[in-house]
């Protein structure tokens, strides 16, 4: 591959993730996943402020991942591409083994412990 290519492929990746490094940003796709909103009812759903849900729905649509359509005075957002979701149900599940293998590894690691609650 040369350089050029390669470098922009690596662009739109790191561009991709960085949509992603946000906890709010995956509530708001999570939310999107189960029906459009537009900002106001994604600020209440979610309890994040709408000047805060507007950044990073502005940040989501510049990445692809979420499209608005303007309705009346609103604006709804949906989901460009549910297999995003199938993506980070995979990458959850995949975080929540390795927290088991971590703990299996502690409590074998230090057995006469009390586990911490």
């Amino acid at each position: 591959m040369n350089q050029e290519l390669e470098f922009e492929v690596n662009q739109l990746h790191a561009e991709f993730c960085a949509g992603l490094a946000d906890p709010k940003r995956l509530l708001i796709l999570y939310a999107l996943s189960e029906a459009p909103h537009n900002v106001g009812e994604l600020s209440t759903q979610l309890n994040i402020s709408q000047p805060a849900v507007s950044r990073h729905l502005k940040v989501l649509r510049e990445r692809g991942m979420v499209t608005a359509t303007r309705l009346g005075p609103n604006v709804e957002y949906r989901l460009t591409d549910h297999r995003l979701i199938e993506a980070l149900d995979i990458l959850r599940a995949i975080l929540a083994d390795k927290l088991r293998n971590q703990a299996d590894l502690a409590k074998n690691l230090y057995p006469d412990e009390a586990p911490i609650s």
